[in-house]
């Protein structure tokens, strides 16, 4: 049964659009200035920042005007209140496992925060299974959460495709396990020369599709 292990954020689902709608209305519920809005994104990095220095960040700027709670609030539920995924997505995921396709979400972050993201949005019931790079101890590229996925969803590693939009975390990841992959370029371009991706793609619903054609 073939392997799909599909990243999570700014892969399956825009994390950076709902963390900055969600800073947009923390900034609009505080009246502080919406030009900021830039200045936190800058900060977050795509979530890449940990969320220590992010928290000591904004308690810096705003400790005196905004409640801690409200920072607190913003950074481990602004975006997984907000994520949504695409109907294209669905779609692809849906086609994938309608074609005997294992999916297995492998994602970095906080247990808590990444699980609400996979249950608000469904996919709790559109993939077998995932792993979270806090639970399991590892963090992508590193091989072993790799391993744990594969393992989670009962399937050997070696043929899986792994799909994701980080050079460093997905790409590289299956390079160093001689998987093949879809870098999601969300219209950004190629820069490394050490290792490149198998396939490039526009979007998830595109790489995922091109997986399942190269496979069949």
């Amino acid at each position: 049964m073939p392997l799909l292990l599909l990243d999570l954020d700014n892969t399956l689902v825009d994390r950076d659009a709902a963390f900055r709608a969600a800073v947009a209305d923390f900034l609009a519920e505080h009246d502080l200035p919406k030009s900021d809005l830039t200045w936190v994104m800058a900060i977050d990095a795509s979530g890449y920042t940990a969320r220590c220095e992010v928290a000591a960040a904004l308690t810096d700027r705003y400790g005196g005007v905004v409640p801690t709670a409200a920072i607190r609030a913003l950074l481990d539920n602004g975006a997984a209140d907000r994520v949504v995924l695409a109907h294209s997505a669905r779609e692809a995921l849906g086609k994938a496992t309608a074609d005997g396709w294992t999916c297995a979400i492998v994602t970095n972050g906080r247990t808590a925060q990444q699980e609400a993201k996979i249950r608000k949005t469904g996919l709790d019931q559109l993939v077998h299974g995932w792993v979270i790079s806090e639970a399991v101890g590892h963090k992508k590229p590193e091989p072993e959460i790799f391993q744990a996925a594969a393992y989670a969803v009962s399937v050997p590693l070696p043929g899986a495709w792994v799909i994701g939009d980080s050079p460093h975390a997905d790409i590289a990841g299956a390079h160093t396990l001689g998987l093949r992959s879809v870098w999601v370029t969300d219209g950004r371009v190629w820069t490394r020369d050490s290792y490149q991706p198998t396939h490039i793609a526009e979007d998830v619903a595109s790489a995922i599709n091109h997986a399942i054609r190269t496979s069949g």
